[in-house]
């Protein structure tokens, strides 16, 4: 275990309803002590935490799902739904026993043919999953509590993928709904992790409800990010999406809810006078920003005009956009989270150099640009999506670029971010998101990264030799090579550039002195939160 495990760790470890005031009222203060009020970052539109990366799925994942493994604080990764497993000597064998008192929702037992085909799923549409799935000769089913996994050859990293924290989570579900095609939206949420969702309460565009999973057994372990014990100390959550930040503060402030998940900074003063609210930050390693481009279509198909945006675009005004204050935020040439092991400079004064417009606007005429429309999508309810998109149409518009913003939710932004046509179609030519610290530590994890045409991630690059540098990591021999390996993954993406990092940054969370128990994390978990 400690072998397989540390290959990864040295290299790896660093040292998104309209709600009125009056819509909550004290009728009822039983239950309004058990219930936490959770201001959500997004509007929960897809359910499935395979289908889509988008972190409020994910986070919905891990209200009603459970993993094999999860990672720590110290970035280890620690048995979850595991009781022990064991690897051969020549570390093709790999033998898992699932702890005792694992039920789903419905009340049956989680079995190993649940385990396989959810894992065989995921690995179709996560990259890390697909590189597990290429080195492995197969999964088989011992008993309904031991399974066996047999790989091609050694690889370092099953425990790191079958614990990976972000997206996409490998979630163990039924395997009657596992058995669903992985490019075929699921809509049934029956896991067996610490909350329930009551599907007939969700109000799209409001709330969803989760309730205690009173049949959940939880580890024994302090928690510790998404691993360790799972204790629920609330009988109901109520996730609220209320996109007006101004409504949202005001139900923070009086009381109306008790924890808003991600806020806007200019309101950080505000909220800070208030003795019964507490702004924290929660994340310790940040997000990073990033401008996201359509490989499929003109004119962003074409590197010399990704390489003229990079060569104007200016990270610290990324940072003050975003974060409204240079200390929440700082500038980041890397595609690995700055302050962690793989964190590097390599490749990246396309970044760091002279902002210089002229040369970028030689390049845009050596494109052959003639005019083409450029559509930004966004999203108002998002701010972290809405700064950088106001910012990058700003930039392109002084390049002399057609460029268009259309902004709507979230939802409707990470729906259309899937169509594959042209503008005048409903496409797009650019969307901005970001991607928590975890989500970026290595090539092995950085999903934006991947080059694999129709198989990467919404965009699409296809880069051949992108790819080829991303295998050479995964055949590092030691943490040296892996990270002279990132280094040379790192190189090419400053020349093909799969996406622009744009800045590194912290949103702080908002939420009332009642509440205790909240976990140090890059996300959101809601277990071990107490109400007084």
């Amino acid at each position: 275990m400690n072998i397989v495990r540390r290959s990864f760790l040295q290299i790896a470890a660093p040292v998104g309803l309209a709600i009125s005031v009056g819509f909550f009222t004290p009728a009822a203060e039983a239950q309004a002590q058990k219930t936490l009020k959770f201001i959500a970052q997004a509007d929960l539109r897809i359910l499935d935490p395979i289908a889509t990366t988008a972190y409020i799925t994910r986070n919905h994942g891990y209200m009603v799902y459970d993993t094999l493994f999860a990672m720590d604080s110290k970035f280890e990764i620690k048995p979850q739904m595991v009781d022990k497993f064991t690897v051969s000597a020549d570390k093709k064998t790999y033998t898992f026993t699932l702890r005792d008192g694992l039920k789903f929702h419905d009340g049956a037992p989680v079995r190993s043919a649940d385990v396989i085909a959810s894992l065989d799923r995921w690995a179709k549409r996560d990259g890390l999953g697909q590189k597990l799935a290429d080195a492995t000769e197969s999964w088989s089913a011992t008993n309904d509590k031991t399974f066996v996994l047999k790989l091609k050859k050694p690889f370092a990293f099953v425990l790191d993928a079958l614990g990976k924290p972000s997206s996409n989570v490998p979630f163990i579900m039924p395997e009657r709904i596992a058995k669903t095609d992985a490019f075929t939206n699921i809509t049934d949420p029956t896991g067996s992790g610490p909350f329930k969702m009551l599907k007939d309460e969700w109000v799209p565009g409001s709330k969803v409800i989760y309730v205690k999973n009173k049949d959940y057994v939880p580890r024994k372990e302090a928690p510790s990010w998404a691993s360790g014990g799972k204790v629920v100390k609330v009988d109901r959550v109520e996730w609220l999406y209320i996109p007006d930040s101004a409504t949202a503060a005001n139900a923070i402030s009086n009381g109306e809810a008790d924890w808003w998940e991600q806020m806007p900074p200019d309101l950080i003063p505000l909220l800070a006078k208030n003795k019964s609210v507490k702004v924290d930050n929660i994340d310790p390693l940040g997000s990073m920003g990033m401008i996201r481009f359509n490989f499929l279509h003109a004119p962003f198909n074409n590197e010399k005009m990704r390489r003229a945006v990079a060569m104007v675009l200016n990270q610290q005004d990324y940072v003050l956009g975003i974060a409204g204050n240079p200390k929440n935020g700082k500038p980041c040439a890397s595609y690995f989270t700055c302050d962690t092991p793989l964190a590097s400079t390599v490749g990246s004064t396309l970044l760091t150099g002279k902002r210089d417009f002229d040369a970028a606007k030689a390049l845009i005429k050596e494109s052959g640009y003639k005019g083409e429309k450029i559509v930004i999508i966004s999203a108002t309810d998002q701010p972290i999506v809405q700064s950088q998109s106001l910012l990058t149409t700003e930039l392109l518009r002084k390049l002399g670029l057609n460029v268009e913003l259309q902004a709507g939710d979230w939802g409707t932004l990470i729906t259309r971010r899937t169509s594959k046509e042209p503008v005048d179609k409903g496409g797009w030519s650019i969307f901005h998101t970001w991607l928590v610290g975890p989500d970026l530590l290595n090539p092995a994890v950085n999903f934006a990264i991947r080059g694999n045409g129709d198989k990467a991630w919404f965009g699409w690059p296809t880069d051949p030799k992108l790819e080829s540098l991303r295998e050479a990591f995964f055949e590092a021999p030691n943490a040296a090579a892996a990270k002279k390996a990132a280094e040379a993954v790192q190189a090419r993406a400053f020349e093909f550039l799969p996406y622009v990092p744009t800045a590194q940054f912290i949103l702080p969370t908002a939420y009332r002195t009642n509440l205790s128990g909240i976990i140090v994390a890059p996300m959101a978990f809601l277990w071990n939160v107490e109400k007084k």
